[in-house]
Protein backbone atom coordinates (compact mmCIF):
# COMPACT_ATOMS: atom_id res chain seq x y z
CA UNK A 1 0.00 0.00 0.00
CA UNK A 2 1.31 3.46 -0.93
CA UNK A 3 1.12 6.23 1.65
CA UNK A 4 -0.35 9.64 0.97
CA UNK A 5 1.69 12.57 -0.25
CA UNK A 6 1.79 16.31 -0.80
CA UNK A 7 4.22 18.66 -2.56
CA UNK A 8 4.75 22.04 -0.90
CA UNK A 9 5.81 24.42 -3.68
CA UNK A 10 6.40 28.17 -3.48
CA UNK A 11 5.90 31.27 -5.57
CA UNK A 12 9.58 32.12 -4.98
CA UNK A 13 12.67 30.92 -3.20
CA UNK A 14 12.47 31.69 0.51
CA UNK A 15 8.66 31.80 0.49
CA UNK A 16 8.62 29.53 3.53
CA UNK A 17 8.45 26.07 1.95
CA UNK A 18 10.92 24.51 4.42
CA UNK A 19 9.16 25.72 7.55
CA UNK A 20 5.67 24.99 6.16
CA UNK A 21 6.79 21.46 5.30
CA UNK A 22 8.20 21.05 8.81
CA UNK A 23 5.00 22.46 10.30
CA UNK A 24 2.79 20.06 8.37
CA UNK A 25 5.08 17.19 9.40
CA UNK A 26 4.91 18.13 13.07
CA UNK A 27 1.10 18.58 12.93
CA UNK A 28 0.71 15.14 11.34
CA UNK A 29 2.97 13.30 13.74
CA UNK A 30 1.03 14.79 16.66
CA UNK A 31 -2.09 13.24 15.11
CA UNK A 32 -0.47 9.82 15.20
CA UNK A 33 0.45 9.77 11.50
CA UNK A 34 3.73 8.08 10.55
CA UNK A 35 5.21 10.76 8.28
CA UNK A 36 8.50 11.52 6.52
CA UNK A 37 9.91 14.56 4.67
CA UNK A 38 11.30 14.51 1.14
CA UNK A 39 13.10 16.91 -1.15
CA UNK A 40 14.20 15.43 -4.45
CA UNK A 41 16.89 18.01 -5.12
CA UNK A 42 18.31 20.55 -2.74
CA UNK A 43 20.83 23.31 -3.47
CA UNK A 44 22.43 24.19 -0.17
CA UNK A 45 25.67 24.72 1.68
CA UNK A 46 23.98 23.81 4.96
CA UNK A 47 24.14 20.05 5.16
CA UNK A 48 24.04 17.25 7.71
CA UNK A 49 25.42 13.72 8.10
CA UNK A 50 22.98 10.89 8.77
CA UNK A 51 23.82 7.95 11.02
CA UNK A 52 24.68 5.83 7.98
CA UNK A 53 27.22 8.46 6.86
CA UNK A 54 25.16 10.11 4.10
CA UNK A 55 25.19 13.86 3.45
CA UNK A 56 21.78 15.53 3.05
CA UNK A 57 20.38 19.05 3.28
CA UNK A 58 20.21 20.44 6.79
CA UNK A 59 16.58 21.47 6.18
CA UNK A 60 15.57 17.85 5.55
CA UNK A 61 17.32 16.77 8.77
CA UNK A 62 15.28 19.41 10.60
CA UNK A 63 12.09 18.19 8.91
CA UNK A 64 12.92 14.61 9.92
CA UNK A 65 13.19 15.84 13.49
CA UNK A 66 9.75 17.43 13.05
CA UNK A 67 8.54 13.93 12.04
CA UNK A 68 10.39 12.38 15.02
CA UNK A 69 12.28 10.00 12.72
CA UNK A 70 15.95 9.52 11.86
CA UNK A 71 16.99 11.35 8.68
CA UNK A 72 18.18 9.17 5.79
CA UNK A 73 19.58 9.72 2.30
CA UNK A 74 16.18 8.77 0.84
CA UNK A 75 14.78 12.04 2.15
CA UNK A 76 17.13 14.15 -0.01
CA UNK A 77 18.55 11.99 -2.81
CA UNK A 78 20.18 14.88 -4.73
CA UNK A 79 22.12 17.64 -2.97
CA UNK A 80 23.91 20.36 -4.94
CA UNK A 81 26.66 22.21 -3.08
CA UNK A 82 27.70 25.38 -4.94
CA UNK A 83 31.43 25.87 -5.34
CA UNK A 84 31.18 29.16 -7.18
CA UNK A 85 28.99 30.98 -9.66
CA UNK A 86 29.20 28.29 -12.33
CA UNK A 87 29.52 24.87 -10.73
CA UNK A 88 28.32 22.67 -7.87
CA UNK A 89 29.34 19.42 -6.25
CA UNK A 90 26.66 16.81 -6.91
CA UNK A 91 25.89 14.59 -3.91
CA UNK A 92 23.80 11.57 -4.91
CA UNK A 93 22.21 9.39 -2.23
CA UNK A 94 24.49 10.97 0.34
CA UNK A 95 27.83 10.62 -1.49
CA UNK A 96 29.66 13.11 -3.77
CA UNK A 97 29.79 11.97 -7.40
CA UNK A 98 31.53 14.93 -9.03
CA UNK A 99 31.42 18.60 -9.98
CA UNK A 100 29.11 19.85 -12.72
CA UNK A 101 28.43 23.23 -14.28
CA UNK A 102 24.86 24.50 -14.25
CA UNK A 103 24.70 24.01 -18.02
CA UNK A 104 26.00 20.45 -17.75
CA UNK A 105 23.56 19.58 -14.99
CA UNK A 106 20.45 21.08 -16.58
CA UNK A 107 21.63 19.94 -20.00
CA UNK A 108 20.81 16.31 -19.33
CA UNK A 109 22.20 14.92 -16.09
CA UNK A 110 19.35 16.27 -14.00
CA UNK A 111 16.60 14.65 -16.06
CA UNK A 112 18.35 11.28 -15.87
CA UNK A 113 18.06 11.46 -12.08
CA UNK A 114 14.24 11.57 -12.18
CA UNK A 115 13.99 7.78 -11.95
CA UNK A 116 16.29 7.72 -8.93
CA UNK A 117 14.35 10.37 -7.00
CA UNK A 118 11.00 8.75 -7.86
CA UNK A 119 12.32 5.41 -6.59
CA UNK A 120 13.39 7.05 -3.31
CA UNK A 121 9.98 8.70 -2.93
CA UNK A 122 8.20 5.42 -3.68
CA UNK A 123 10.29 3.64 -1.04
CA UNK A 124 9.36 6.25 1.56
CA UNK A 125 5.67 6.10 0.59
CA UNK A 126 5.79 2.33 0.99
CA UNK A 127 7.07 2.76 4.55
CA UNK A 128 5.19 5.81 5.85
CA UNK A 129 1.53 6.80 6.06
CA UNK A 130 2.37 10.13 4.42
CA UNK A 131 5.35 11.85 2.80
CA UNK A 132 5.45 15.66 2.71
CA UNK A 133 7.64 16.82 -0.16
CA UNK A 134 9.27 20.22 -0.51
CA UNK A 135 9.79 21.86 -3.87
CA UNK A 136 12.57 24.27 -4.81
CA UNK A 137 12.35 27.85 -6.01
CA UNK A 138 9.20 28.21 -8.10
CA UNK A 139 7.40 25.49 -10.09
CA UNK A 140 6.87 28.06 -12.87
CA UNK A 141 10.51 28.38 -13.93
CA UNK A 142 9.52 27.86 -17.55
CA UNK A 143 13.14 27.69 -18.78
CA UNK A 144 13.83 24.72 -16.49
CA UNK A 145 10.56 22.77 -16.69
CA UNK A 146 11.84 20.23 -19.24
CA UNK A 147 14.50 18.94 -16.85
CA UNK A 148 12.66 19.57 -13.57
CA UNK A 149 12.84 16.78 -10.98
CA UNK A 150 11.93 18.69 -7.81
CA UNK A 151 8.70 20.61 -8.52
CA UNK A 152 6.12 19.61 -11.14
CA UNK A 153 8.41 16.88 -12.47
CA UNK A 154 8.17 14.97 -9.19
CA UNK A 155 4.48 15.90 -8.75
CA UNK A 156 3.63 14.52 -12.20
CA UNK A 157 5.84 11.47 -11.77
CA UNK A 158 4.30 10.53 -8.41
CA UNK A 159 0.79 11.96 -8.85
CA UNK A 160 1.19 14.38 -5.94
CA UNK A 161 -1.20 17.24 -5.17
CA UNK A 162 0.58 20.61 -4.96
CA UNK A 163 0.10 23.35 -2.39
CA UNK A 164 1.66 26.69 -3.41
CA UNK A 165 3.04 28.85 -0.57
CA UNK A 166 3.34 32.62 -0.99
CA UNK A 167 5.10 35.13 1.27
CA UNK A 168 2.61 37.98 1.61
CA UNK A 169 5.10 40.03 3.63
CA UNK A 170 6.97 40.70 0.38
CA UNK A 171 3.86 41.95 -1.41
CA UNK A 172 2.34 40.83 -4.69
CA UNK A 173 1.12 37.50 -3.37
CA UNK A 174 -2.11 37.40 -5.43
CA UNK A 175 -0.27 38.10 -8.69
CA UNK A 176 2.32 35.48 -7.71
CA UNK A 177 -0.31 32.83 -7.01
CA UNK A 178 -2.21 33.52 -10.23
CA UNK A 179 0.94 33.79 -12.35
CA UNK A 180 2.39 30.57 -10.95
CA UNK A 181 -0.67 28.59 -12.02
CA UNK A 182 -1.09 30.41 -15.35
CA UNK A 183 2.46 29.56 -16.48
CA UNK A 184 1.98 25.81 -16.04
CA UNK A 185 0.82 23.30 -18.63
CA UNK A 186 -2.73 21.90 -18.34
CA UNK A 187 -1.30 18.62 -17.01
CA UNK A 188 0.68 20.44 -14.33
CA UNK A 189 -2.18 22.77 -13.45
CA UNK A 190 -4.41 19.76 -12.78
CA UNK A 191 -2.23 18.93 -9.76
CA UNK A 192 -2.13 22.44 -8.23
CA UNK A 193 -4.82 22.15 -5.57
CA UNK A 194 -4.55 25.58 -4.01
CA UNK A 195 -2.62 28.10 -1.98
CA UNK A 196 -1.25 28.84 1.48
CA UNK A 197 -0.53 32.44 2.52
CA UNK A 198 2.57 32.80 4.70
CA UNK A 199 3.81 35.64 6.99
CA UNK A 200 0.55 37.61 7.17
CA UNK A 201 0.37 40.64 9.47
CA UNK A 202 -2.93 42.22 10.43
CA UNK A 203 -6.64 41.46 10.26
CA UNK A 204 -7.39 38.35 8.18
CA UNK A 205 -10.91 39.64 7.43
CA UNK A 206 -9.33 42.38 5.27
CA UNK A 207 -7.59 39.68 3.21
CA UNK A 208 -10.62 37.45 2.69
CA UNK A 209 -12.16 39.40 -0.26
CA UNK A 210 -8.88 38.93 -2.15
CA UNK A 211 -8.85 35.22 -1.37
CA UNK A 212 -12.43 34.95 -2.66
CA UNK A 213 -11.46 36.75 -5.88
CA UNK A 214 -8.42 34.47 -6.27
CA UNK A 215 -10.71 31.47 -5.94
CA UNK A 216 -13.01 32.92 -8.58
CA UNK A 217 -10.11 33.55 -10.95
CA UNK A 218 -8.36 30.19 -10.52
CA UNK A 219 -10.99 27.78 -9.19
CA UNK A 220 -8.57 26.97 -6.38
CA UNK A 221 -9.04 27.62 -2.69
CA UNK A 222 -6.64 28.93 -0.06
CA UNK A 223 -5.93 26.31 2.59
CA UNK A 224 -4.77 28.72 5.27
CA UNK A 225 -3.30 32.09 6.22
CA UNK A 226 -0.30 31.73 8.50
CA UNK A 227 0.53 34.77 10.66
CA UNK A 228 3.98 36.30 10.75
CA UNK A 229 6.09 34.84 13.57
CA UNK A 230 9.64 35.81 14.52
CA UNK A 231 12.32 33.19 14.91
CA UNK A 232 10.89 30.40 12.75
CA UNK A 233 13.50 30.41 9.96
CA UNK A 234 15.39 27.44 11.35
CA UNK A 235 18.13 25.61 9.43
CA UNK A 236 17.88 27.67 6.27
CA UNK A 237 19.08 25.83 3.21
CA UNK A 238 20.29 28.55 0.86
CA UNK A 239 22.26 30.76 3.20
CA UNK A 240 21.40 34.27 4.28
CA UNK A 241 20.05 35.90 1.16
CA UNK A 242 20.67 39.51 2.14
CA UNK A 243 23.91 41.37 2.70
CA UNK A 244 25.40 39.76 5.78
CA UNK A 245 26.89 42.84 7.38
CA UNK A 246 25.14 43.54 10.64
CA UNK A 247 22.75 40.61 10.28
CA UNK A 248 22.02 39.39 13.79
CA UNK A 249 21.13 35.79 14.51
CA UNK A 250 17.94 35.79 16.58
CA UNK A 251 18.85 35.36 20.22
CA UNK A 252 16.94 34.06 23.19
CA UNK A 253 14.80 36.87 24.62
CA UNK A 254 15.75 36.02 28.21
CA UNK A 255 18.18 38.44 29.91
CA UNK A 256 21.70 37.27 30.77
CA UNK A 257 22.32 35.54 34.07
CA UNK A 258 25.54 37.46 34.67
CA UNK A 259 26.17 41.19 34.48
CA UNK A 260 27.49 41.22 30.89
CA UNK A 261 26.40 40.01 27.50
CA UNK A 262 28.82 38.09 25.28
CA UNK A 263 29.35 39.37 21.74
CA UNK A 264 30.08 36.86 18.99
CA UNK A 265 31.21 37.97 15.52
CA UNK A 266 30.97 35.45 12.66
CA UNK A 267 33.14 36.16 9.61
CA UNK A 268 30.79 36.14 6.61
CA UNK A 269 33.25 34.34 4.34
CA UNK A 270 32.36 33.37 0.73
CA UNK A 271 30.51 30.07 0.21
CA UNK A 272 29.85 29.93 3.94
CA UNK A 273 28.56 26.49 4.90
CA UNK A 274 26.75 25.23 7.97
CA UNK A 275 26.44 28.67 9.51
CA UNK A 276 23.70 27.00 11.58
CA UNK A 277 26.60 26.01 13.88
CA UNK A 278 26.20 29.38 15.61
CA UNK A 279 22.47 28.92 16.28
CA UNK A 280 23.29 27.15 19.54
CA UNK A 281 25.28 30.22 20.63
CA UNK A 282 22.41 32.53 19.70
CA UNK A 283 20.08 30.34 21.77
CA UNK A 284 21.99 31.22 24.94
CA UNK A 285 20.49 34.13 26.92
CA UNK A 286 22.94 37.01 26.86
CA UNK A 287 24.84 35.90 23.76
CA UNK A 288 24.53 38.22 20.75
CA UNK A 289 25.63 36.72 17.40
CA UNK A 290 26.18 38.86 14.33
CA UNK A 291 27.77 38.34 10.90
CA UNK A 292 30.57 40.73 9.93
CA UNK A 293 32.79 41.51 6.96
CA UNK A 294 35.07 44.32 8.20
CA UNK A 295 38.09 44.14 10.53
CA UNK A 296 36.83 46.98 12.72
CA UNK A 297 33.74 44.90 13.50
CA UNK A 298 35.96 42.42 15.35
CA UNK A 299 37.20 45.04 17.81
CA UNK A 300 34.41 44.71 20.39
CA UNK A 301 33.78 40.98 19.82
CA UNK A 302 34.44 38.63 22.72
CA UNK A 303 34.59 35.65 20.36
CA UNK A 304 35.21 35.53 16.61
CA UNK A 305 34.03 32.47 14.68
CA UNK A 306 35.48 31.54 11.29
CA UNK A 307 32.79 29.15 9.98
CA UNK A 308 32.82 26.38 7.41
CA UNK A 309 33.05 27.08 3.69
CA UNK A 310 32.91 25.20 0.38
CA UNK A 311 35.82 27.34 -0.83
CA UNK A 312 38.57 27.36 1.80
CA UNK A 313 41.24 28.97 -0.39
CA UNK A 314 38.80 31.52 -1.80
CA UNK A 315 37.64 32.40 1.75
CA UNK A 316 41.27 32.79 2.86
CA UNK A 317 41.93 35.23 0.02
CA UNK A 318 38.77 37.16 0.90
CA UNK A 319 39.90 37.47 4.53
CA UNK A 320 43.24 38.85 3.35
CA UNK A 321 41.68 41.29 0.87
CA UNK A 322 39.44 42.76 3.57
CA UNK A 323 42.05 43.00 6.29
CA UNK A 324 40.28 40.39 8.39
CA UNK A 325 43.17 37.93 8.17
CA UNK A 326 45.54 40.30 9.94
CA UNK A 327 42.85 41.16 12.52
CA UNK A 328 42.40 37.44 13.26
CA UNK A 329 46.15 36.89 13.64
CA UNK A 330 46.38 39.89 15.94
CA UNK A 331 43.49 38.63 18.09
CA UNK A 332 45.08 35.21 18.49
CA UNK A 333 48.44 36.75 19.41
CA UNK A 334 46.72 38.87 22.06
CA UNK A 335 45.01 35.82 23.55
CA UNK A 336 41.53 36.91 22.48
CA UNK A 337 39.18 34.00 21.58
CA UNK A 338 38.94 32.74 17.99
CA UNK A 339 37.11 29.56 16.93
CA UNK A 340 37.58 27.97 13.52
CA UNK A 341 35.09 25.31 12.41
CA UNK A 342 35.82 22.98 9.47
CA UNK A 343 36.96 25.29 6.65
CA UNK A 344 37.57 27.97 9.27
CA UNK A 345 39.82 25.54 11.14
CA UNK A 346 41.78 24.89 7.94
CA UNK A 347 42.16 28.65 7.35
CA UNK A 348 43.71 29.08 10.80
CA UNK A 349 46.37 26.46 9.98
CA UNK A 350 49.90 26.96 8.64
CA UNK A 351 49.37 25.88 5.07
CA UNK A 352 46.98 24.07 2.74
CA UNK A 353 47.71 21.65 -0.11
CA UNK A 354 44.65 21.78 -2.35
CA UNK A 355 44.51 19.88 -5.65
CA UNK A 356 40.81 19.05 -5.17
CA UNK A 357 38.63 22.05 -4.28
CA UNK A 358 40.44 25.12 -5.68
CA UNK A 359 43.28 23.18 -7.39
CA UNK A 360 45.64 25.94 -6.24
CA UNK A 361 48.26 23.64 -4.78
CA UNK A 362 50.28 25.05 -1.87
CA UNK A 363 48.61 27.99 -0.10
CA UNK A 364 49.81 29.64 3.11
CA UNK A 365 47.26 29.77 5.92
CA UNK A 366 47.03 32.27 8.78
CA UNK A 367 49.46 30.21 10.93
CA UNK A 368 47.39 30.72 14.06
CA UNK A 369 47.30 26.95 14.71
CA UNK A 370 50.09 24.36 14.13
CA UNK A 371 48.11 22.48 11.49
CA UNK A 372 48.83 21.44 7.91
CA UNK A 373 45.91 20.53 5.68
CA UNK A 374 45.89 18.33 2.61
CA UNK A 375 42.73 18.04 0.52
CA UNK A 376 41.78 14.43 -0.25
CA UNK A 377 39.44 13.39 -3.07
CA UNK A 378 37.45 11.22 -0.68
CA UNK A 379 35.09 13.27 1.48
CA UNK A 380 34.99 12.61 5.23
CA UNK A 381 31.38 12.09 6.38
CA UNK A 382 31.17 10.97 10.00
CA UNK A 383 29.25 11.48 13.26
CA UNK A 384 32.00 11.63 15.92
CA UNK A 385 31.47 11.54 19.68
CA UNK A 386 34.12 12.69 22.13
CA UNK A 387 34.98 14.85 25.11
CA UNK A 388 36.28 18.38 25.55
CA UNK A 389 36.56 20.68 28.58
CA UNK A 390 35.37 17.76 30.68
CA UNK A 391 32.07 17.44 28.81
CA UNK A 392 30.65 14.92 26.32
CA UNK A 393 30.39 16.28 22.78
CA UNK A 394 28.62 15.05 19.64
CA UNK A 395 29.15 16.46 16.18
CA UNK A 396 29.34 15.68 12.47
CA UNK A 397 32.11 16.09 9.91
CA UNK A 398 31.81 17.07 6.22
CA UNK A 399 35.15 17.90 4.62
CA UNK A 400 37.79 16.98 2.05
CA UNK A 401 40.62 18.51 4.08
CA UNK A 402 42.78 16.14 6.15
CA UNK A 403 44.47 17.90 9.06
CA UNK A 404 47.97 17.01 10.25
CA UNK A 405 48.28 18.49 13.74
CA UNK A 406 51.82 19.29 14.89
CA UNK A 407 51.29 20.86 18.30
CA UNK A 408 48.89 22.58 20.65
CA UNK A 409 46.43 20.92 22.98
CA UNK A 410 43.88 18.40 21.65
CA UNK A 411 40.42 19.78 20.94
CA UNK A 412 37.69 17.72 19.23
CA UNK A 413 40.13 16.03 16.83
CA UNK A 414 41.57 19.48 16.17
CA UNK A 415 43.72 21.59 18.45
CA UNK A 416 43.90 24.61 20.69
CA UNK A 417 46.69 27.13 21.24
CA UNK A 418 45.92 29.69 23.91
CA UNK A 419 42.50 31.09 23.04
CA UNK A 420 42.61 29.95 19.39
CA UNK A 421 40.51 26.83 18.85
CA UNK A 422 40.03 24.72 15.74
CA UNK A 423 37.96 21.64 14.88
CA UNK A 424 36.33 19.91 11.91
CA UNK A 425 33.29 19.09 14.05
CA UNK A 426 30.06 20.82 13.06
CA UNK A 427 27.24 20.84 15.60
CA UNK A 428 29.51 20.55 18.64
CA UNK A 429 28.01 23.66 20.25
CA UNK A 430 24.62 21.94 20.37
CA UNK A 431 26.02 19.79 23.22
CA UNK A 432 24.77 21.85 26.16
CA UNK A 433 27.41 21.04 28.80
CA UNK A 434 30.28 21.62 26.37
CA UNK A 435 28.78 24.87 25.07
CA UNK A 436 28.48 26.24 28.60
CA UNK A 437 32.05 25.22 29.46
CA UNK A 438 33.36 26.79 26.25
CA UNK A 439 31.46 30.05 26.86
CA UNK A 440 32.84 30.23 30.40
CA UNK A 441 36.37 30.01 28.96
CA UNK A 442 35.58 32.68 26.39
CA UNK A 443 34.07 35.00 28.99
CA UNK A 444 37.07 34.61 31.28
CA UNK A 445 39.51 35.33 28.44
CA UNK A 446 37.44 38.33 27.31
CA UNK A 447 37.13 39.71 30.84
CA UNK A 448 33.34 39.59 30.69
CA UNK A 449 31.11 38.94 33.68
CA UNK A 450 29.00 36.62 31.59
CA UNK A 451 27.49 33.48 33.06
CA UNK A 452 25.90 30.75 30.87
CA UNK A 453 22.35 29.85 31.85
CA UNK A 454 22.63 26.50 33.65
CA UNK A 455 19.52 24.90 32.16
CA UNK A 456 19.44 25.98 28.50
CA UNK A 457 18.75 22.91 26.36
CA UNK A 458 19.28 23.46 22.64
CA UNK A 459 17.41 20.25 21.81
CA UNK A 460 14.43 21.36 23.90
CA UNK A 461 14.44 24.80 22.27
CA UNK A 462 14.47 23.15 18.83
CA UNK A 463 11.53 20.96 19.85
CA UNK A 464 9.63 24.04 21.05
CA UNK A 465 10.33 25.73 17.73
CA UNK A 466 9.06 22.72 15.77
CA UNK A 467 5.96 22.59 17.96
CA UNK A 468 5.35 26.27 17.17
CA UNK A 469 5.43 25.37 13.47
CA UNK A 470 2.96 22.56 14.09
CA UNK A 471 0.75 24.99 16.04
CA UNK A 472 0.73 27.40 13.08
CA UNK A 473 -0.63 24.70 10.79
CA UNK A 474 -3.09 23.33 13.34
CA UNK A 475 -4.48 26.76 14.26
CA UNK A 476 -4.38 28.65 10.96
CA UNK A 477 -4.80 26.06 8.18
CA UNK A 478 -7.80 23.96 7.18
CA UNK A 479 -6.29 20.73 8.44
CA UNK A 480 -9.26 18.57 7.41
CA UNK A 481 -8.91 19.80 3.84
CA UNK A 482 -5.11 19.34 3.99
CA UNK A 483 -5.52 15.73 5.09
CA UNK A 484 -7.95 15.08 2.22
CA UNK A 485 -5.29 16.38 -0.17
CA UNK A 486 -2.61 14.17 1.35
CA UNK A 487 -4.83 11.11 1.37
CA UNK A 488 -6.79 11.50 -1.88
CA UNK A 489 -4.81 13.84 -4.15
CA UNK A 490 -5.80 17.01 -5.98
CA UNK A 491 -9.52 17.68 -6.51
CA UNK A 492 -10.90 16.60 -9.86
CA UNK A 493 -12.00 19.14 -12.45
CA UNK A 494 -9.70 22.03 -11.53
CA UNK A 495 -10.01 24.63 -14.33
CA UNK A 496 -7.20 25.49 -16.74
CA UNK A 497 -5.91 29.05 -16.41
CA UNK A 498 -4.54 30.50 -19.68
CA UNK A 499 -2.08 31.00 -21.18
CA UNK A 500 -0.38 27.90 -19.72
CA UNK A 501 3.22 26.92 -20.32
CA UNK A 502 4.82 28.17 -23.54
CA UNK A 503 5.44 25.56 -26.20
Amino acid sequence: MTGGGLLVAGTTSDAGKSVVTAGICRWLVRQGVKVAPFKAQNMSLNSFVTREGAEIGRAQAMQAQACRVEPTALMNPVLLKPGGEQSSQVVLLGKPVGELSARGYHGGRQRRLLGTVLDCLAELRGTYDAVICEGAGSPAEINLRRTDIVNMGIARGAGLPVLVVGDIDRGGVFASFFGTVALLSPEDQALVAGFLVNKFRGDVSLLEPGLDMLHGLTGRRTYGVLPFRHGLGIDEEDGLRVSLRGTVRESNVSPPVGEDVLRVAVCAIPLMSNFTDVDALAAEPGVVVRFVDRPEELADADLVVVPGTRGTVRALEWLRERGLAEALRRRAAEGRPVLGICGGFQILGEHIEDEVESRRGHVEGLAVLPVRVRFAREKTLTRPVGEALGERVEGYEIHHGVAEIEGGDPFLDGCRVGQAWGTHWHGSLESDGFRRAFLREVAAAAGRRFVPTPDTSFAALREEQLDRLGDLIEQHADTDALWRLIESGAPQGLPFIPPGAPA
